[in-house]
C-alpha cells in the first residue's frame, strides 16, 4: 500500500478542512473527514494538538513579550497557561500585569490578574496561576 497515494485519494474525496463542519449527513467533522460526533479525537491526538498550541503559544509570546525568554519556567508556565485560556490577543490586554512582570513585581503581577474580569470567570484557575506568579512555584 502506498499511503501518500492513499491520502491523495481521500483528500480528493473527502476533502480537507482545517475548521469543524457539518458532513453532508451533518454530522461534526473535521480534517479529511474526521467523524467527531462517532470517532472523536484520541488522547494522543489531543496530546498532538496541544503540543502544536503550546508552540504557537510560545512563538507569539517570544515575540510579544519581551521579558518572556528570561522568566524562570514557573511564570512562563503562567503566561502560557494564561494565553492557552484568554488567546495572545487577550493576554495583551493584561498591560498592567504584564508591565509588573517585566519589572520583576511578582506579587503585583498576581494582583492584577487576581483583579481581573478573568478571575471572576475562572476563580479556580486565576487563584492557582496567581499563586505560582507570585511565588514562582
Amino acid at each position: 500500500m502506498n499511503r501518500s497515494v492513499l491520502r491523495g485519494l481521500l483528500i480528493k474525496h473527502e476533502g480537507l478542512s482545517t475548521q469543524v463542519y457539518r458532513d453532508t449527513v451533518g454530522k461534526l467533522s473535521i480534517g479529511c473527514g474526521r467523524n467527531l460526533d462517532d470517532v472523536g479525537i484520541s488522547t494522543d491526538e489531543a496530546m498532538v494538538l496541544l503540543d502544536n498550541d503550546i508552540n504557537r503559544i510560545v512563538a507569539a509570546l517570544t515575540s510579544h513579550v519581551a521579558c518572556f525568554g528570561s522568566l524562570d519556567a514557573t511564570r512562563q508556565h503562567v503566561l502560557v497557561d494564561l494565553a492557552y485560556n484568554v488567546g495572545i490577543a487577550g493576554l495583551l490586554h493584561f498591560t498592567k500585569m504584564l508591565a509588573a512582570v517585566e519589572a520583576r513585581d511578582f506579587v503585583a503581577a498576581a494582583t492584577e490578574m487576581l483583579a481581573s474580569r478573568w478571575a471572576q470567570q475562572v476563580p479556580t484557575r486565576a487563584e492557582e496561576l496567581a499563586g505560582m506568579m507570585q511565588r514562582g512555584v
